[in-house]
């Protein structure tokens, strides 16, 4: 018999988690310059669409289907075959096609993320056939590994909403990315912060979604993945806020906003798997380890436009390691203890598959990326930076006014 009250929690978790992905391209698009907002943004909003297509046809299936202690699924469920309205998911009483379409919103969020990093810089064809190739790759075996029941998820790995499956995996494909692709000839300052806010907003509204709706039922978790996830928020963003009000003597809205989408990134696996006292502590290293990375990638001159190894690579990696820290069954018993209470065992297993998973994705992104350059070139011209990418590649404008 269906939940009603969980089935609906999750159908609007799925809303939300959708917004998100459209608030990512605000986001984005806000940071780069005005000749440059429709194509980031193009690049967000496509993933809506391949992403779909791709989850319909063989992503659940590979996700969520078969091989027990596997490394991928099988295709029993390709195209959705087999799957009828009335079928329900293990005890919670909610249809399977909710819970496909929830998890299909994860999937459409987490390559977007990697936009961000080779903004201005790639074109779009290239960035389509990277995208197919690196769900395939990555995000799929992932995703079955740790949350279908696969090699990870047997070995004891606990990511309760997507620290390694989502922003490891992303962020360091990111890092990879921007290695390829080199530097920007044409550097420019956010030209819209207001729309930054914006992006910011849904983004931070979607988290709950995202963490909360991760429990998929109601219940006391879901409350403390919720509260969870605005704590280390906010801790976050204000300790990002005045680390900058220090450096540069001056309050800065995008470091506020920045500070944010850290600490949502890192209390990510965490959630729903540790106390709130436990999320405090996590959203302020969030501040201070993000902000440090944003640093250290500077000083390298490696250059992530729009600090996506920051915030959600360096924020991923830090979360997964501090669950391993916090993690206590007192508060969610189908989770285990971490460190603090005698769980070294944990720890490690914590530690080893996100510096594993971070290799991963690194390696593969970059080989994807030089063997789609061999067929098709991924950089963009100087000639093509220069002007923009939305007039050079796409033929489109986004503001008619010069003066903005």
């Amino acid at each position: 018999m269906i939940d009603q009250a969980n089935t609906g929690f999750m159908l609007i978790a799925t809303s939300l988690v959708m917004l998100m992905t459209p608030g990512l391209a605000f986001f984005y698009g806000g940071l780069v310059g005005r000749k440059n907002v429709l194509a980031i943004m193009l690049q967000c909003f496509v993933s809506m669409a391949v992403t779909t297509v791709l989850w319909f046809a063989v992503g659940y299936s590979l996700c969520f289907s078969g091989g027990e202690g596997a490394i991928i699924g099988n295709l029993d469920h390709a195209f959705l075959m087999g799957i009828s309205p009335t079928d329900l998911i293990q005890s919670d009483s909610m249809p399977v096609l909710v819970f496909i379409a929830y998890q299909m919103m994860f999937a459409i969020i987490t390559p977007a993320l990697i936009t961000g990093a080779f903004a201005n810089r790639v074109r779009f064809g290239p960035y389509v056939i990277f995208l197919v190739a690196w769900l395939l790759f990555v995000y799929f075996p992932l995703v079955h590994m740790i949350w279908g029941g696969g090699l990870l998820a047997q070995l004891g790995v606990l990511d309760f909403a997507g620290g390694i499956v989502v922003h490891t995996s992303a962020g360091m494909a990111a890092l990879a990315s921007v290695i390829f692709v080199g530097r920007r000839k044409v550097f420019t300052e956010p030209h819209n912060i207001p729309l930054v806010a914006i992006g910011a907003g849904l983004l931070w509204f979607g988290w709950y979604g995202f963490n909360a709706g991760s429990e998929l039922a109601v219940d006391a978790v879901t409350s403390l993945a919720f509260i969870n996830t605005d704590i280390a928020a906010s801790f976050s963003a204000f300790v990002w806020l005045i680390i900058d009000w220090i450096r540069h003597r001056k309050p800065k809205f995008i470091g506020l906003l920045t500070g944010a989408v850290a600490g949502l990134a890192t209390i990510t696996p965490c959630a729903g798997f540790v106390t709130t006292g436990s999320s405090v502590i996590i959203g302020c290293s969030a501040g201070i380890v993000c902000y440090l990375a944003v640093g250290l990638k500077n000083k390298l001159k490696l250059d992530d436009a729009l600090d996506v190894w920051g915030v959600h690579g360096a924020g991923g990696i830090l979360g997964t390691i501090l669950l391993g820290v916090f993690a206590t069954t007192a508060v969610n018993g189908a989770g285990t203890d971490g460190l603090l209470l005698g769980g070294g065992g944990f720890f490690l297993t914590q530690t080893l598959t996100v510096i594993a998973v971070a290799a991963y994705a690194f390696i593969f992104s970059y080989v994807a990326l030089k063997i789609i350059n061999i067929f098709a070139k991924v950089k963009v011209t100087e000639a093509e930076e220069i002007e923009g990418l939305d007039m050079a590649l796409q033929g489109e404008i986004a503001y008619e006014d010069k003066v903005l």
